[in-house]
């Protein structure tokens, strides 16, 4: 499922112009906190407007079949449970000589297949210039459609980490403005 943003032209002031970033929410909604990749990007689609050429991407379990949205990026970012050996519940951010471990360690099988997909791309020489991985050490990976209460607690964290790592980048960040519960 696509999650595209609403961008609005750049001037040349801009410092986010001619960047090309996805956002790459991974994992299994069917597994609890497997799916906690799936639901940081909903999160972002529902809470934030981003200037520039950010897409966001629901890519599930999908493997190989991301490969096109992936080439050529300037900065990968994928949001993902995380096994790090650490506590759950702990928000991790990995990039450089990091990611490559990250795999060597995986939670469910989409992780090898970005692995090969990344590898794949390196040899085409179509890799992204930068890949970052935002995530959570989960709790629970029993069948169930919702987060543990721990992984669901750091939901906050997670995003507020993937907005800090675009505005790093350059990008513009705006809350979209929430309509409150109880008005007409």
């Amino acid at each position: 499922m696509y999650f595209g943003t609403e961008t609005k032209p750049l001037g040349d002031k801009d410092p986010a112009v001619g960047r090309s970033v996805l956002i790459l929410g991974l994992g299994n909604i069917l597994l609890q906190d497997e799916g906690v990749g799936v639901r940081v990007v909903e999160q972002m689609q529902r809470r934030y407007r981003i200037s520039g050429a950010v897409e966001m991407l629901d890519g599930g379990t999908a493997g190989m079949s991301l490969l096109e949205h992936i080439r050529n990026r300037n900065h990968l970012i994928v949001v993902d449970a995380v096994r790090t050996g650490r506590a759950p519940g702990t928000v991790i951010t990995l990039s450089g000589e990091e990611v490559p471990a990250f795999f060597q360690s995986r939670v469910s099988p989409h992780q090898m297949g970005l692995a090969d997909m990344l590898a794949a791309l390196e040899l085409m020489g179509e890799k992204p210039a930068d890949v970052t991985v935002i995530g959570v050490e989960p709790k629970d990976l029993d069948v169930g459609l919702e987060l543990s209460d721990l992984v669901s607690a750091r939901m906050d964290a997670l995003v507020e980490r993937l907005v800090g790592k675009l505005r790093s980048l350059g990008f513009e960040v705006d809350t979209i403005d929430q309509p409150q519960r109880g008005a007409a």
